[in-house]
């Protein structure tokens, strides 16, 4: 009995929590300091070439998504995307900047270094049915090269033991 309280105070934050996981319905039209009054603050923050702001909602490193919310001159937001998506994924291309992998799917699940080439390896996580591939960008000198599919090392049976 003395697990109950306790046990249903950790699971009323952990649905509590999930409420911001998600933008809000309606979102189009709140001001930006609504939107993370109800989702937390914005894990990133973008000027767009038209100089408009977007904000990153990333859900990781282990969560699947990533919301993108643009905002209008009026600070209202006027667009929500998940962006996690194969679609968004396939419109990278060898040669594209940091930066703009950072304002079209946000910040990565896993950042490392090495790779074939050097520099560094972004991989996000996202939702494609089995959750056991990611997505992967080799970051050589700012740029993006070879974006490609890999097995996430959570679902690579042994990979621990390999050295």
């Amino acid at each position: 009995m003395r697990w109950v309280a306790p046990g249903l105070l950790a699971l009323a934050l952990v649905l509590g929590a999930c409420s911001g996981y998600a933008p809000p319905a309606g979102v189009v039209g709140q001001t930006a300091a609504e939107v993370e009054r109800a989702m937390g603050a914005a894990t990133g923050r973008y000027t767009l070439p038209d100089g408009s702001t977007r904000l990153e909602f990333a859900r990781g490193p282990f969560g699947l998504h990533t919301w993108m919310l643009d905002l209008g001159p009026d600070g209202r937001v006027r667009r929500s995307d998940q962006v996690l998506t194969e679609r968004q994924f396939a419109t990278l291309r060898d040669g594209d900047s940091a930066d703009s992998v950072l304002q079209r799917i946000g910040r990565p699940a896993e950042v490392r270094g090495g790779g074939l080439q050097g520099g560094e390896v972004w991989s996000w996580r996202f939702d494609n049915g089995n959750n056991c591939l990611w997505f992967q960008v080799s970051m050589i000198d700012g740029r993006v090269r070879q974006p490609a599919y890999g097995i996430d090392p959570r679902c690579d049976a042994g990979a621990s033991d390999r050295s």
